[in-house]
């Protein structure tokens, strides 16, 4: 691993992480760039495969441990691993979480509970834990909660909107009930970035994502990362309770409904094809 482009040598130095959905995208970017500043990364996710394959590439300071989020005990699971495996954990990453692309009156209940199981459950679950089993006993402790921008309302995704707008709602009451406890909780509200998630969704949608935006480009994975260095430093314990958008602009973009790079060519919205549910 190179030192960090940005940040001073040893900024991290002695710190343990644990980043959810560590293995792909915008959490094995973060993940890099925290070892770059000296910390031990966990990496957290559902597929074994792939946090191994990254933590392969990311070097001695990373591990992996794999599990459910939404599961209690897979939850408890991972943070006592990280415990046992380091002693401490100073920085929990909410990065995991999930949706599909559909018109928003299409949204069927079933879907909207995962969402919410996912990205608001999740999150509840690994910050509670986090603060009860490790940062409460150490008096310290920093919580970073990636959400999304932008924040009125993002087409095809309201079920999302929706559940980041309430992770936020939270971040700030976090940060005033943990407080007295030296607990930092802050949100990372991401836009559009260039990663592998992109790929998943239909045509018309990648195509025009970047000309949604008003920089006129994609984020870069590292930008995100930087961000996140610098809210697990010192500077982001001033930083409890706000939520900073790194997003190029995009929640300044307004227009019609629908905006014309996301309908298809007959003016419809275009539904994401879901995956068949995994039998046990």
């Amino acid at each position: 691993m190179s030192a960090s482009e940005i940040f001073a040598p040893g900024l991290l130095d002695g710190q343990v992480a644990l980043i959810t959905g560590g293995g792909t995208g915008l959490g094995r970017a973060a993940a890099q760039e925290l070892i770059a500043c000296g910390a031990r990364v966990v990496l957290a996710g559902r597929r074994a495969e792939v946090l191994d394959a990254t933590a392969a590439r990311l070097g001695s300071a990373a591990s992996t441990v794999a599990g459910d989020i939404r599961s209690d005990d897979d939850a408890r699971r991972i943070v006592d691993t990280v415990l046992q495996r380091h002693d401490r954990l100073d920085v929990l990453v909410n990065n995991a979480g999930g949706q599909y692309f559909v018109p928003a009156e299409a949204i069927a209940l079933r879907g909207w509970q995962a969402v919410m199981r996912l990205n608001v459950g999740g999150t509840t679950r690994m910050s509670e834990l986090a603060v009860e089993r490790a940062m409460r006993p150490a008096g310290r402790g920093t919580i970073v909660n990636v959400t999304l921008s932008p924040h009125h309302g993002l087409a095809g995704m309201t079920h999302s909107s929706a559940a980041r707008a309430a992770v936020e709602s939270l971040t700030r009451a976090w940060a005033a009930r943990w407080a007295p406890d030296g607990i930092a909780v802050i949100a990372v509200a991401a836009g559009h970035f260039q990663t592998d998630a992109l790929d998943k969704y239909p045509d018309p949608v990648r195509a025009g994502v970047a000309r949604t935006v008003p920089l006129q480009r994609l984020g870069q994975p590292r930008e995100h990362a930087w961000l996140v260095g610098l809210l697990a430093s010192e500077l982001g314990r001033a930083l409890s309770g706000s939520v900073v958008t790194l997003d190029g602009a995009r929640d300044n973009w307004f227009g019609p409904w629908p905006p014309p790079t996301l309908t298809d060519d007959g003016g419809e919205v275009p539904t994401e094809e879901r995956r068949a549910a995994a039998t046990r």
